[in-house]
């Protein structure tokens, strides 16, 4: 089964129905990365119904597919969403990895992802302050608001769990 996308590009139909299309700045080894785990989250609401549907949603907000459309102006309360979501997402699957919050800004902020460096710092620590994720530095927890230089983002104890809306 192959998938039409409108001549915008922005959905895809599917026997007749119309979804949002995956947002196409993503970089594609991030995107990959994000497929897998909404696979894995897809898989996992068979199994464990729905206390693993938040899995399925951060990963479809995401790739762009719920959430503000990507293609519309960027609001900051959805930026902010999207880079929690994005956060959350691929630690789940690259845990026990860490990820750098420019995984999450390239995510959320195509060609302008710079711009989002100072948000994707500040929605990490709200993670951390609601324990799905912790801070490094050097493999060392820190306090994001005072550590300086290059920051890691490690799953926290309550990564499993709904996270809070930002």
């Amino acid at each position: 089964m192959t998938a039409d996308r409108t001549d915008d590009g922005r959905y895809v139909v599917i026997d007749g129905r119309r979804w949002r299309a995956t947002d196409p700045r993503i970089p594609e080894p991030l995107r990959k990365q994000l497929v897998t785990e909404l696979m894995r989250a897809r898989r996992l609401v068979k199994t464990d119904g729905d206390s693993a549907r938040h899995r399925v949603q951060d990963a479809k907000v995401a790739l762009g597919e719920r959430g503000q459309p990507w293609w519309e102006p960027r609001e900051e309360d959805a930026a902010r969403e999207r880079l929690a979501a994005t956060i959350c997402a691929l630690l789940r699957e690259r845990n026990p990895s860490t990820i750098c919050p420019s995984d999450a800004a390239r995510v959320a902020g195509g060609d302008s992802w710079r711009d989002l460096m100072d948000a994707a710092r500040s929605v990490a620590a709200d993670l951390e302050h609601s324990g799905h994720v912790v801070i490094t530095q050097k493999g060392e927890p820190v306090d994001v608001e005072t550590a300086r230089g290059p920051i890691r983002i490690a799953p926290g104890p309550d990564l499993e769990q709904p996270r809070p809306t930002t």
